[in-house]
């Protein structure tokens, strides 16, 4: 369980950190699995359902920068992901009703781990009647400014919501605005079998794995209220949430919240569609930047 101060960090801050989660023998399973889902990789040329695959990966030098809903793929990822000490966690934040909206384990290897621009995860979608959606992230290495950590500002889910469409009307997976500027930027460094949990609208960040020799690798798990729906919720999408009950009941209708709303433009066109690395590449701008603040 969250201390009082742990969630009052989360509640200030938009994150917590919380150290010495999983023990070494958890870890050891999860990197000997991931290590076999990069060989894996070696089998596809470009990315599918399971698999993100960097620049230049080839058969022979199998290069994977995201693994797709994890715990779908291998029970060593799926016992994480349903951990009854995060589940509780989870409960603290959000309620106790808790759906969850998958995981993913991205990967930086060592010298040419991508970078993944300024964004708020509650932009990923339309408006939501509430905004009590988190993400759970699991250290499976250490983590620091060098080798690609999280980096997160402040606070800044308390603010507003950015624009992430381009000019164009095209998703970009980033925050497009061009005065934006982050202030007060913090690294999350973690040690391996630590965990943080960030909220859904704030903003982060991770720069390019710099580090000739250690990779970083980072497990996401997605969890939101269960009566945070989208506007305009259907049978379908109820479905859909039913489906996705990890913890208590599914409410009978939303509950709403003063939030501020996503913007999106009247007619979205269509780009290139996949992971956020993908969406990224409509940026047209170097993500160099990202440097300049640690």
């Amino acid at each position: 369980m969250l201390t009082a101060d742990q969630v009052e960090a989360y509640r200030q801050n938009g994150y917590v950190t919380i150290p010495g989660m999983f023990d070494g023998e958890t870890i050891a399973e999860l990197r000997r699995v991931t290590d076999e889902f990069v060989q894996k990789s070696a089998q596809v040329s470009e990315n599918d359902e399971v698999f993100d695959l960097e620049p230049g990966h080839t058969s022979s030098d199998p290069r994977l920068r995201r693994l797709k809903r994890p715990e779908q793929q291998h029970p060593a990822y799926d016992r994480v992901f349903r951990d009854n000490r995060i589940l509780d966690m989870v409960e603290q934040l959000v309620g106790p009703n808790v759906q969850e909206f998958g995981g993913k384990l991205n990967m930086k290897c060592a010298a040419y781990g991508s970078p993944v621009e300024w964004h708020q995860d509650f932009a990923f979608g339309p408006q939501r009647s509430n905004d009590d959606i988190l993400a759970v992230g699991v250290a499976i290495d250490p983590m620091t400014p060098e080798n690609g950590c999280l980096l997160v500002v402040p606070g800044s889910h308390q603010g507003k919501i950015y624009n992430h469409f381009t000019e164009d009307d095209v998703f970009a997976g980033a925050v497009t605005e061009p005065d934006f500027d982050p202030a007060d930027v913090a690294p999350v460094q973690l040690e391996a079998g630590d965990i943080s949990i960030h909220h859904g609208r704030l903003l982060h960040a991770s720069a390019p794995n710099t580090t000739p020799d250690r990779s970083r690798r980072f497990y996401l798990l997605q969890y939101s209220a269960a009566d945070s729906w989208v506007e305009g919720a259907d049978a379908e999408q109820i479905d859909v949430y039913r489906i996705q009950m990890i913890r208590g009941e599914l409410p009978t209708e939303p509950r709403y919240a003063d939030i501020p709303p996503v913007p999106r433009p009247a007619v979205v066109r269509q780009g290139r569609g996949g992971s956020i690395y993908e969406q990224q590449t409509h940026l047209g701008r170097s993500s160099a930047r990202l440097s300049e603040h640690y």
